[in-house]
Formats: structure tokens, C-alpha cells, sequence
């Protein structure tokens, strides 16, 4: 009966353990938004708070005189896949105190990840991938995709080319939408120096708003 007990006292105390190691994220700013990305296996509520949080961080980035912040999505996604093109992308001005914490509770999750491959740190043949490859809406794009995956051939350089000249099409799906972040943007998350990501937020909180400006 002693036995019985000890067991039972190891177990709960494994599973407060696990609850406690689990990496969550302390606040989701998108919740009130629309679920657009549905991937068995994956908690359809992180897949698209980190969506919108890349988003939110490329409208916030990329907005200038041409276009508003509230501008159309597909000028965004034309701004930063361009740019991504060039290798003109410097994650650690791009990204927001939120997306680093989405983005650290996703590196969480190994089955989303290929760390050991030289293309992209994105699994490509994850159950996650297979989701975005097998719901893409455009004909043409979902036929190279599909054939990148089968010929084992998938690489950002590849299949970002012709997505550049179809911004709009990208910004109307969302699985294509999700490629962007997940390949072009998270999967880029490895490599950042988060001291500087740190160090610029801590140089905003620093700036006094209601300063005046004195010329």
C-alpha cells in the first residue's frame, strides 16, 4: 500500500513539474482575431497569434510615407519579401517583445524545426508544413511547392522567388501567409542576437514622450 502511494506522490509530482517547465505565453494580444490557420496536432490559438504578431511587427516596421500602417496587407508582405530576397532584413530592428516571447515558446515545440538543416531551421516535412503545402489555395504556387517537398529540393530561395511577383495572392491565403512567417521570419529567429532585440527596447523605454521637443 506504501508502494501504491509513493507512486501515486511521484506522479504528481512529475506532472506539477511538466506544468510548470511547459512554455506558454504570458498574454495573447490576438485572440479576437479570426483563426485562419487549422493544422491537426498544433494549437491552432499559438499558430495564429504568431501569425498576427508577424504581421503586426511588418506593418509596424515597414509603414513610411507610401502607406499607412493600415494600409493593405499585401504591401507589407511585398516590402518584406523583396527585402528578404536581397538579405536586407535585420530581424533584430523588425522584431517586437512580443513576437521574441511568441517565437520562444514555438523553438519549444522540436517537432516544428530542423535545426541540423542548411536551408531553413523549418521542418519541411512536419505534420505543421504538410498542413501549409497541402491547404495553399493558388494552383501554380501549391504544384511548385509540392513539387519542392516530394523532389526533397524545398529551400526559402526557391520558393520565395515566385511568391515576390504575387504579393496579393500571398496576403489573401492565409497557409501562403504562413510560409512567409514561419520560413522567411521565424525560422530566421536562431540566428538573432536577442541582446540587441533587448537593448533596443530598453533604449524606447528610456525616451521620454512628454519631453518637449526644444530646437
Amino acid at each position: 500500500m506504501k508502494t501504491h502511494y509513493n507512486f501515486i506522490a511521484i506522479l504528481c509530482l512529475s506532472l506539477l513539474l511538466n506544468c510548470k517547465n511547459e512554455n506558454t505565453l504570458s498574454e495573447f494580444k490576438f485572440s479576437d482575431r479570426e483563426i485562419v490557420l487549422d493544422c491537426d496536432g498544433e494549437d491552432p490559438k499559438l499558430l495564429n497569434e504568431a501569425l498576427y504578431a508577424f504581421e503586426d511587427d511588418i506593418r509596424t516596421f515597414y509603414a513610411n510615407n507610401y502607406y499607412s500602417k493600415d494600409g493593405d496587407l499585401y504591401l507589407f508582405y511585398a516590402d518584406f519579401i523583396v527585402r528578404d530576397i536581397k538579405d536586407k532584413v535585420v530581424y533584430e530592428e523588425l522584431i517586437s517583445p512580443h513576437t521574441l516571447e511568441v517565437f520562444n515558446v514555438l523553438k519549444s515545440k522540436p517537432e516544428l524545426w530542423d535545426l541540423e538543416n542548411n536551408q531553413s531551421k523549418l521542418n519541411y516535412y512536419s505534420p505543421f508544413f504538410n498542413c501549409i503545402a497541402a491547404n495553399v489555395e493558388d494552383k501554380n504556387l501549391k504544384t511548385t511547392l509540392n513539387a519542392l517537398l516530394s523532389t526533397h529540393s524545398m529551400s526559402p530561395r526557391l520558393f520565395t522567388s515566385p511568391l515576390s511577383t504575387q504579393s496579393r495572392t500571398v496576403a489573401s491565403d492565409p497557409y501562403l501567409r504562413a510560409y512567409v512567417a514561419f520560413d522567411l521570419f521565424y525560422a530566421k529567429l536562431f540566428d538573432i542576437d536577442v541582446a540587441k532585440v533587448k537593448e533596443r527596447e530598453n533604449q524606447v523605454e528610456t525616451i521620454d514622450f512628454n519631453t518637449p521637443n526644444i530646437k
